[in-house]
């Protein structure tokens, strides 16, 4: 065979293997390749035809035809590396181990036992407790307005989204109606918290699959958006901000410069984020095809948010369901179709524009008014009055020691939270504390899910994998 007709070898099989979907146009993927499948080739055994021309002796040279295809396989980016498995290899070949729970890409206390094959996955099994916060119980021993103070460190990236799904709850029970003013705040503040969470976990994506880079640009924007927390509520995080009643103090003179300046500085940071990642061969290469999660296992195992958004299963609550008026405000949602790691970073990046695209018209259409109910068996008096009146101090008092009553009955709110569906379930027993509490966190149906997405994948995909799910323990372990 000469050389001419080596060449021309190589460059039919370079063709054949890149009519295998494109990594870099992630919406044109076709529904065959949802899953892809990877060959693990083991030394002193006949190498697959379709490969073994690249691995013959001077395939390695830089070929002389620099065409596109060619061009493609040099640079590596035409890779073909997820799911194929062999269930007849003998269990003696298989081995356990553990990641975590002490382990940086875990994202908290989760410890997975990881039974592997060489370096395929065969079986996970997420193990939980390690956090043991016990939240729900303390919630019960809580009066109801101090409820917020234990809901908001649950999810410590998404607080205001505990306070509003609690406070909601109760204020069934109570019957009472929020100022147009206090509901347009808890939107703004819970869009702008969808912003940072979902921030925060570009940032810590790109550094558990490389993109170090990523971590001081994805913080240096969330910084602004904490700025603007810490300047509203006094605090950065866990802020019990959000109570039954409304809000606990109106937004600061000068709030508008503040939200001017973040709808100028965090498109700017996302753009960047785009032309860092977008159309980065490694990074598409560790996310495309890899851990796929079918809209069926996202229905079976209760996955929601982005995650089942990015499976094509178009459901938001605040579409489905809405709550404190986000009805009225235009957005929409954004889908994927393959469910993969790719998808869930390009949902949560548009969700970025679609939540800031509310916080525009917010800015816009502000309401005047108060920021809480009026009803004074809820809401304590003016700061104001309590030097001024012997009265206001005691009602003042009395509401923070003793706390309110609450209706017997029992109510449940969810809300969209940056990780999905997260409802709190209450009832009360007619006294000043709740009798039951249960909240219903998404993570900790995406933990469930992590076998279904792992499973039967290389090893090297599972902290992207695990990554992608965005879990929370605080979420978790209640």
């Amino acid at each position: 065979m000469s050389d001419k007709d080596t060449t021309e070898e190589q460059q039919d099989a370079a063709v054949a293997v890149e009519e295998t979907p494109a990594v870099d146009a992630p919406m044109e993927r076709g529904e065959a390749g949802r899953r892809r499948l990877h060959e693990m080739w083991v030394a002193g055994t006949e190498e697959r035809a379709d490969v073994r021309h690249f691995t013959d002796e001077g395939a390695q040279e830089l070929l002389g035809d620099e065409g596109p295809d060619v061009l493609a396989i040099q640079r590596g980016t035409v890779v073909e590396d997820d799911y194929e498995f062999d269930d007849s290899v003998d269990a003696e070949e298989r081995q356990i181990i553990n990641m975590g729970p002490q382990h940086p890409s875990t994202h908290g206390v989760l410890r997975l036992q990881i039974e592997l094959e060489g370096e395929t996955v065969r079986r996970v099994k997420p193990i939980i407790g390690y956090l043991h916060t016990g939240m729900e119980k303390t919630g019960e021993t809580l009066t109801w307005l101090q409820g917020p103070t234990n809901v908001t460190r649950m999810d410590y990236l998404s607080p205001f989204h505990n306070e509003l799904a609690f406070s909601l709850a109760v204020e069934k029970l109570l019957g009472v109606d929020i100022p147009e003013r206090g509901q347009v705040i808890r939107i703004l503040m819970t869009e702008l918290n969808r912003v940072s969470s979902h921030l925060l976990w570009i940032a810590t994506q790109g550094m558990d699959i490389g993109a170090i880079s990523m971590m001081i640009y994805g913080w240096r924007e969330r910084e602004l958006v904490l700025d603007f927390f810490e300047k509203v509520t006094g605090l950065r995080m866990n802020h019990n901000y959000i109570r039954p009643g409304g809000v606990a103090a109106d937004l600061p003179d000068g709030w508008e410069d503040d939200i001017e300046m973040l709808l100028r500085k965090v498109p700017e940071g996302v753009a960047e984020y785009r032309e860092i990642l977008d159309e980065n061969p490694i990074f598409l290469d560790r996310t495309y095809g890899v851990g796929v999660i079918t809209p069926a296992e996202c229905r079976a195992y209760g996955v929601t948010g982005p995650a089942a958004r990015a499976s094509g299963i178009d459901f938001d609550l605040r579409k489905a369901f809405p709550y404190s008026g986000i009805d009225k405000y235009e957005f929409e949602v954004p889908l994927g179709k393959h469910g993969d790691v790719l998808d869930r970073y390009h949902v949560r990046i548009a969700e970025i524009d679609q939540s800031l695209g509310i916080v525009r018209q917010i800015l816009e259409t502000m309401p005047a008014g108060d920021y809480r109910t009026a009803d004074r068996k809820v809401t304590p008096p003016p700061r104001k009055r309590i030097d001024e009146s012997m009265e206001a101090l005691i009602h003042h008092f009395k509401i923070f020691t003793s706390g309110f009553q609450v209706p017997a009955g029992e109510a449940w709110q969810s809300v969209e939270s940056p990780r999905g569906e997260l409802g709190v379930y209450v009832v009360s027993a007619g006294g000043a504390r709740p009798w039951r509490v249960h909240v219903r966190g998404p993570s900790f149906a995406h933990v469930q899910a992590l076998p279904v997405a792992m499973t039967d994948s290389l090893i090297a995909d599972a902290v992207a994998t695990l990554a992608s799910l965005d879990p929370v323990l605080g979420d978790v372990d209640r």
